[in-house]
């Protein structure tokens, strides 16, 4: 009976071992790793901004530029855009009303001239996003525009996880 019981002990040790499910990254039919979807919590939003701009400026010192700041007028025109870009379902720089960027920048006000304007459909967090927009040449180049002072930047999650972001620059007049 002793015997048994060790046996059945040394067993169920055994087996409380074993791994159920796949360890790893899960992956889809093509073998590359599922993407993560981020989710923005309540305690996260406050800090997206201030990340972004800590990220763009720290590139664009290495590039030997001035700093760039949030811009409260640029900051309304990419969270419009974010929605509207939602809303349509696609990634473009056109509003549903037809506005270009330029037009979304007047519209908020800002005293400055409209620079560029930034934008990524995305599951990916600010930074991946700003990870890819440096790779591309035209991305690149709003965020590392000489002329750029300001700098807005907004996102729209869907209840999917989905982000649409935007990064606008501008520049204010001398």
């Amino acid at each position: 009976m002793k015997r048994l019981f060790i046996l059945a002990f040394t067993a169920l040790f055994a087996l409380s071992a074993c791994e159920t499910g796949t360890s790893g990254p899960r992956t889809g039919p093509d073998g590359k790793p599922l993407p993560k979807v981020y989710r923005i919590s309540n305690a996260n939003k406050a800090k997206i901004q201030y990340r972004m701009l800590d990220s763009v400026n720290a590139l664009r010192q290495a590039a030997g530029l001035r700093p760039l700041q949030l811009n409260a007028q640029l900051n309304a025109a990419a969270a419009t855009h974010s929605r509207d870009m939602s809303v349509q379902n696609r990634p473009w720089h056109f509003g549903s009303d037809g506005s270009s960027p330029l037009l979304r920048v007047q519209r908020t006000g800002y005293p400055g001239t409209f620079l560029g304007e930034d934008i990524s459909e995305t599951y990916e967090t600010e930074l991946e996003t700003l990870a890819a927009w440096m790779e591309e040449k035209g991305t690149r180049d709003v965020i590392l525009d000489p002329n750029a002072t300001d700098m807005g930047f907004s996102w729209y999650q869907e209840p999917n996880g989905k982000i649409w972001w935007t990064l606008v620059t501008g520049g204010t007049r001398a």
